[in-house]
């Protein structure tokens, strides 16, 4: 890719966890996940504009269809930039990875605005669980071993620290001291950005800010010990990056969006 116009802050819109599934009337605990989903692009437009790039940090679809790979794609054309895709739990890493690299949106390294952006698969087939296999860690030491004057963003789809929701302690990362070994040897990570926890969170470690966001779905419940989801809209976030390593980030809500959660559920 080419370097973006440095003269003015890249601007980087994260989507996750939309749960896309092929039938248009299907939805995940009461929710629609395509109205979802448009009702975040929307807010998009209103909050923030054009990005200069997107990044899909998994858990794209819920049924793992091609169909819904391809109307993800599809929502995205109001999008004038590049898009990247990571598979989630609920994905089909291989499939997503074709139908992406149809779209261009399967690059794994991206140098853009001074900036460089890394992109692991953490998806481990039929688990809800992430691990990174011996090729994905080779994959990230080399590439930020080779470009250690460009700051990085590092991102994934499972947590790689343990946050106060209990029952997503044992679905997250499971080697993450293997990551963070990686990580830790290079000061130009300055972002580490997952999903699959559908929350916020915010917190630093060394010289990286550890950043999750709202899915563009449902929530789940931030301190809960068992499943549990709360009436709060669906979400993304945004940064603004500039060359020095320098950066803002903030989150927005589609809080015009309407729906009814079955927030009973215990699980889906």
């Amino acid at each position: 890719m080419t370097e973006n116009d440095n003269q003015r802050a890249l601007r980087v819109l994260q989507l996750t966890d939309p749960h896309l599934m092929a039938d248009p009337a299907d939805g995940l605990l009461g929710v629609n996940t395509r109205d979802s989903l448009d009702a975040v692009i929307a807010q998009v437009f209103r909050d923030h504009g054009q990005p200069d790039l997107i990044l899909a940090t998994g858990d794209i679809a819920q049924d793992a269809s091609e169909e819904a790979y391809r109307l993800f794609g599809d929502k995205l054309e109001v999008f004038q930039c590049d898009t990247a895709w990571m598979a989630g739990n609920h994905d089909d890493s291989p499939l997503l990875s074709r139908i992406a690299a149809e779209r261009g949106a399967n690059q794994r390294h991206i140098i853009q605005g001074g900036w460089q952006f890394v992109l692991l698969d953490t998806s481990v087939p039929g688990k809800v669980f992430g691990e990174l296999s011996e090729p994905e860690l080779a994959f990230l030491e080399k590439t930020l071993s080779e470009n250690p004057d460009l700051p990085a963003l590092v991102a994934l789809h499972h947590h790689p620290v343990e946050i106060d929701t209990r029952w997503m302690s044992p679905i997250g990362l499971r080697n993450r001291d293997a990551f963070w070994q990686v990580i830790d040897r290079f000061p130009q990570v300055k972002i580490v950005l997952w999903g699959h926890i559908h929350q916020e969170l915010d917190q630093t470690r060394k010289s990286a800010r550890l950043l999750a966001t709202p899915s563009t779905c449902i929530q789940f419940t931030a301190g809960s010990v068992e499943f549990s989801v709360e009436d709060k809209a669906p979400g993304y976030r945004w940064f603004e990056l500039l060359p020095s390593g320098e950066f803002s980030t903030e989150v927005s809500r589609a809080t015009d969006f309407v729906f009814e959660l079955d927030s009973n559920s215990t699980g889906y």
